[in-house]
């Protein structure tokens, strides 16, 4: 059974910064795509940054120049350094892990994490 556990939210002010981290377990091997999504409190869930096996990136234009997404394939575990942070980025991240067998692809989600921005 795969489990993703993430870690590293909380609050801070404007400007400040956060490291997220999420590690995945329950597999052999490491994983294809991973990645952050984030949900505000009354909008749709979007993707923050996704990161391939080979270290292939995409951020959301939103993030771009203050969010760096890393992982470590050994550990089966993707970050998220969020610097200059922004009131907007207040939300839950979630971290996602995806598996492709042939023609198959699962997502798995972390449990989400509180990232708050104060002004």
């Amino acid at each position: 059974q795969v489990q993703l556990v993430e870690s590293g939210g909380g609050s801070v002010q404007a400007g400040g910064h956060l490291e997220l981290s999420c590690a995945a377990a329950g597999r052999t091997g490491s994983f294809n795509d991973m990645g952050w999504y984030r949900q505000a409190p009354g909008k749709q869930r979007e993707l923050v940054a996704t990161i391939t096996r080979g270290g292939n990136t995409i951020y959301a234009d939103s993030v771009k120049g203050r969010i760096t997404i890393s992982r470590d394939n050994v550990k089966n575990t993707v970050y998220l350094q969020m610097n200059s942070l922004k009131p907007e980025d207040t939300a839950v991240y979630y971290c996602t892990a995806v598996v492709k067998v042939l023609t198959t692809v699962r997502t798995y989600w972390g449990q989400g994490t509180q990232v708050t921005v104060s002004s």
